[in-house]
């Protein structure tokens, strides 16, 4: 008996600790809005890693989580295009990024089946700063409307899909030229 209760207590701790561990490393979220589509669907499950950014920067291409600037009890969802110190610009649906070594860069975004439509012509992204867009452009609240996203405000970054079965794999971050 005494080698029966020996034996469930240190499989619950060993479940405790693996059930902490699990929650402050990576969490599920769903899709509730059409701004990242088709990329990624309403109704579609991610996991999340939300310890990365503790060790690196964000990427350009990386799709990051993170409070809404209106109403931080929501999560946003949205791809990094923007960086530090960088200006965005678009104009007829092309993303331009103005580079703090002086060169432009003209976005490929091959993720992207409806350009945005209008201009935007932004300021330089403050330091520790990034700049975020919804792969649907005409359908987004992003940075466009006037803000950045922090990187201490940053919950993750979008790192395996689960669910519908037909999406099961690795989320669809895309490396983009630095």
């Amino acid at each position: 008996m005494k080698d029966f209760l020996r034996d469930t207590l240190v499989t619950f701790i060993i479940a405790a600790i693996v059930f902490l561990g699990l929650r402050t490393t990576i969490q599920s979220i769903v899709i509730v809005s059409a701004s990242m589509e088709p990329t990624l669907p309403v109704g579609q499950r991610l996991i999340i890693n939300r310890v990365i950014y503790k060790f690196s920067e964000p990427k350009r291409g990386d799709i990051i989580v993170f409070p809404s600037p209106k109403n931080p009890q929501d999560e946003f969802i949205k791809r990094v295009i923007g960086l530090p110190g960088e200006l965005i610009e678009i104009r007829q649906g092309t993303v331009y990024i103005h580079k703090t070594n002086g060169t432009t860069l003209a976005l490929d975004e091959p993720y992207i089946t409806d350009p945005a439509h209008g201009s935007f012509y932004g300021e330089k992204i403050p330091p520790n700063e990034y700049f975020g867009l919804g792969d649907n452009r005409n359908d987004s609240g992003d940075s466009r409307q006037g803000w950045t996203v922090a990187k201490q405000t940053i919950i993750g970054k979008a790192w395996l899909s689960i669910w519908p079965p037909a999406k099961w794999g690795l989320a669809a971050n895309y490396p983009l030229p630095e």
